[in-house]
């Protein structure tokens, strides 16, 4: 793995021609996505300012230009009319301040009149290295121009450790007031959120106090990229707890959650109706972000990053690593958020494609549970959706296997233990075996439908019509595009159309 120095992390891009020479050259990478937002070059990771605004969607992504490194950070812009046809825009936040000289990290935005505002981390270093996260502002016409403010809303606050950032932005309309919600860690190093308040969205914040979450006190070491949202007359709180381990996921130690329950803005406390859930149950899916301005009061549209921090994957040695997920429609049912992709997807399907089930090739490739796999003998597109309706009992779907359908991305579950367990353990390119690669969980109820979106390189898995959802960065070889399944289960496959223009625009 390349080890990269500080000048070359935190180098200034100048202009599209010190960067033309990687694009031009990652372009020929077998795992560049057909659907889903990536970078043009370098790294993406958490999304940030998502939007809609004058008729369109607006997403915006950390990117760090040079390779897949965490350096010094830009917002890049793109804006869909559909919410799955990505238009690259640009660079749309530059660190070019005192306030943010070593980086524009995650924040959100907010539409209000007829501009579209924007709150962000500014991550100033001075020249010890010494970190002071600022929260800073911008905001955006209708013709596109983009204005910082000169100064920073507030800075840190010195009773808590230098870990303050990723602003979100609400309005409370029976408070008539804006508050601000900063991913924090205390001084004795636990996570939590701080909570700023004002009338106006530009001026006059003041720190109203600490989030008071009961029994979530000592819950991780840091929560990063919190995010409130209301749905259907509940309030929902996102957060991405980090330095802490938590029950079925290995050693990785960040992670994405949420809370259903109330939200009290005079007390600053959020009372939870049950446990934590994980937002997603897959390996690789952070810094969740939910989208301003959705009119429908009973959905919510969410966008999160595909990868970890610290995590590493097959593509770095390509310079370029990132994606986002399909944006998702997320409802309340029965005391948990319910997950599907935005409908506009299905708008994109090609011809169905035949299966062509036949026995699997091998016969250690029978399961003793649930009988002979199938195997299909025609490749699965590169960019395509699977969807698996299973009968009673228990299951296996295996993606990415080899023809004879043997190896590849598992997925079982144990009917008399409601329990899934999912893997990529048998796939070529391994990669964070340290963390993870084996996962299980339980659905909800007995299992009768997954839909898989598979991409170049990665899958979303939509258990039950989205009552549990899995993400995973995956890295198929050319053999490696086959798929078996039980023979109680029932398959239809679509192929994908490219739905992002991947365009050249700095």
């Amino acid at each position: 793995m390349r080890q990269w120095t500080l000048e070359e992390r935190y180098r200034i891009l100048k202009g599209p021609e010190d960067i033309r020479d990687l694009y031009d050259r990652i372009q020929g990478s077998f795992y560049r996505q057909r659907y889903h937002v990536q970078p043009i070059t370098g790294l993406s990771s958490d999304p940030n300012g998502f939007a809609f605004y004058e008729g369109k969607w607006h997403l915006f992504y950390q990117w760090c230009p040079w390779g897949a490194v965490h350096g010094l950070k830009y917002w890049y812009h793109a804006v869909s009319a559909d919410l799955m046809s990505w238009e690259n825009c640009g660079v749309g936040i530059w660190p070019d301040t005192f306030f943010d000289n070593k980086g524009c990290h995650s924040g959100s935005a907010i539409a209000s009149g007829d501009d579209l505002y924007f709150f962000y981390t500014g991550n100033h270093r001075d020249e010890n290295w010494v970190r002071t996260p600022f929260t800073c502002a911008a905001r955006m016409n209708a013709d596109g121009k983009l204005e910082k403010l000169e100064k920073p809303l507030f800075g840190p606050r010195d009773d808590y450790a230098e870990h303050q950032r990723d602003p979100k932005i609400i309005y409370v309309p029976e408070k008539k007031k804006y508050f601000i919600f900063i991913g924090a860690q205390t001084l004795d190093k636990k996570g939590t959120a701080l909570i700023y308040e004002s009338p106006d969205l530009l001026s006059g914040w003041q720190f109203a106090g600490q989030l008071n979450v009961p029994g979530y006190e000592d819950f991780g070491g840091m929560w990063e990229c919190p995010c409130i949202v209301r749905i259907s007359g509940k309030d929902v709180l996102i957060f991405s707890p980090q330095y802490t381990t938590l029950p079925g996921r290995g050693n990785s130690t960040n992670h994405n959650v949420y809370l259903i329950g109330r939200m009290d803005y005079d007390t600053l406390t959020f009372t939870p109706e049950s446990d934590f859930q994980y937002l997603d149950y897959g390996f690789d899916f952070y810094a969740a972000q939910c989208c301003a301005n959705v009119e429908d009061p009973d959905k919510a549209i969410l966008v999160s990053w595909i990868g970890l921090p610290d995590n590493h994957y097959p593509t770095e040695e390509e310079d370029w690593e990132g994606s986002l997920t399909l944006p998702r429609e997320l409802r309340i049912r029965d005391g948990r958020l319910v997950q599907t992709p935005v409908s506009s997807i299905f708008s994109f399907r090609e011809a169905e494609l035949d299966p062509d089930l036949q026995p699997a090739g091998a016969d250690d490739g029978a399961q003793e549970d649930t009988g002979r796999l199938l195997v299909s003998g025609a490749q699965l597109p590169r960019a395509c959706e699977l969807e698996a309706v299973f009968q009673d009992g228990s299951a296996d779907l295996n993606l990415f296997t080899r023809k004879d359908g043997s190896g590849g991305f598992t997925i079982h579950y144990d009917a008399a233990a409601r329990l899934m367990t999912v893997s990529r353990t048998g796939m070529e390119k391994r990669f964070n075996e340290n963390v993870f690669e084996t996962i299980s969980f339980s659905p909800e109820t007995d299992l009768k439908k997954i839909s898989a979106f598979i991409d170049s390189c990665s899958v979303e898995l939509f258990i039950n019509d989205g009552e549990k959802t899995f993400t995973s960065h995956i890295y198929p070889t050319a053999e490696e595009h086959h798929f078996a399944v039980s023979e109680n289960a029932r398959v239809k496959v679509w192929g994908l159309k490219t739905t992002v223009t991947d365009k050249f625009v700095v």
